[in-house]
């Protein structure tokens, strides 16, 4: 399944019109993630690599649910600081339905709170493309 799975993502981080680099990187098996900082830099690349904590964050969601994550997406919020991971699910009757939400700028994500766990969940979250990457649009 684990092939498929990768097929599948880099279908979707095409659809999402990322940097070429990022679908090439994923095809050797670096993820990066999208960084809003602001309104004029709202989706800044970096290898998840860089950062052990969220890496670990999603090795831990990946070993827990059998998905891979192709994307990950950072906002800082009143609330926390979310890392939404991009993934695709072990199930591939889902993959038709999370294909149709990318192409209307939606995505089914898992949304982990870096602040508070406890405030982690799953989520549609709206996602455009933006300086290679990806930013939320809520």
């Amino acid at each position: 399944m684990n092939d498929l799975q990768k097929l599948e993502a880099i279908k979707r981080l095409k659809l999402l019109k990322v940097l070429p680099i990022v679908v090439k990187d994923f095809k050797k098996g670096i993820v990066y993630y999208s960084e809003y900082q602001n309104k004029i830099f709202n989706a800044t690349l970096y290898y998840v690599s860089n950062n052990k904590v969220y890496e670990k964050v999603i090795k831990k969601f990946e070993e827990k649910t059998g998905a891979i994550v192709y994307h990950a997406q950072l906002t800082h919020l009143t609330f926390g600081t979310c890392l939404s991971l991009l993934y695709v699910s072990k199930d591939p009757s889902e993959w038709n339905k999370d294909i149709n939400d990318l192409t209307h700028g939606e995505a089914l994500a898992y949304v982990d709170n870096l602040s508070d766990n406890d405030l982690s969940e799953y989520g549609y979250i709206g996602v455009k493309p933006s300086m290679g990457g990806i930013t939320r649009t809520y």
